[in-house]
């Protein structure tokens, strides 16, 4: 983490769990856990049945409300979808856009970029995942498919809305496996990632962008994770949906940085 240049944001993604009743009282159990003195951005990006019940819960806090998927059209016939106007007036503040099982039902890199210009359009903050299978890495090009997906995901986005735009590494090989990147492997990659943000738009900028680690951390793995130079933060499956263990990764987030 890098505190000096940019955020560093510790998001939940609860992907199909929890009822609205559910989540009433993990916001509640939660507020009661939450440190006093935060030095991050902390986001839950909920199922979309339950986002009002997030955001009345935790209307007095710091933590924003987020929803895991939008469409990229402002409205029309488009049946189960919701857009990203419709996020808004939820209240929600962040959005997950490109997450691997989003992408294994279809999503290409083209839909990924319309809905990021989407969410960048309402006010949105968006969480644009990418990553690479395990039969990528062993093949050798992580970094040039996810250099790839960065790319397309980011085109035609300008240089004053790109800071808004919060990028997660999920290697899909770790995600909800179990298995997770080594800090060297996870760093190696985010780093990577601000290399292609760099060489897309300028080293000022690309120092403020904040870039997550999302494969497989939890409370047991988070601190040593975050120490890495260009890991700000984590997008989490499994332990965002235990309070206890995503207040540890919340409290790992704080530690000092050089």
């Amino acid at each position: 983490m890098n505190r000096k240049y940019r955020k560093t944001v510790i998001a939940g993604n609860w992907k199909m769990n929890k009822t609205p009743s559910e989540t009433k009282e993990f916001m509640q159990n939660l507020k009661a856990l939450l440190p006093k003195g935060r030095w991050c951005d902390v986001a839950l990006c909920v199922p979309a049945i339950c986002i009002p019940a997030a955001v009345r819960a935790m209307r007095e806090t710091r933590v924003g409300i987020g929803a895991e998927n939008c469409n990229a059209n402002p409205s029309g016939a488009y049946t189960g979808e919701i857009s990203t106007g419709m996020l808004v007036d939820a209240g929600c503040k962040y959005v997950i856009i490109g997450h691997s099982e989003r992408r294994a039902m279809g999503e290409t890199d083209q839909d990924v970029n319309a809905k990021v210009l989407s969410a960048l359009e309402a006010g949105l903050i968006p969480i644009m995942c990418c990553g690479e299978s395990l039969e990528q890495r062993q093949s050798g090009i992580t970094s040039e498919w996810i250099a790839m997906q960065i790319k397309l995901g980011l085109q035609n986005v300008p240089e004053e809305k790109i800071r808004k735009v919060v990028i997660a590494y999920e290697p899909i090989w770790a995600i909800g496996t179990g298995m997770t990147a080594t800090p060297e492997q996870a760093q190696e990659v985010c780093e990577s990632i601000r290399t292609v943000v760099r060489k897309l738009y300028t080293s000022k900028t690309a120092r403020t962008v904040s870039i997550l680690y999302g494969g497989s951390m939890n409370e047991k793995n988070a601190f040593e994770l975050l120490a890495q130079p260009d890991i700000d933060g984590g997008l989490i499956g499994g332990a965002s949906l235990v309070p206890e263990k995503f207040v540890q990764i919340i409290e790992a987030a704080n530690q000092p940085t050089v």
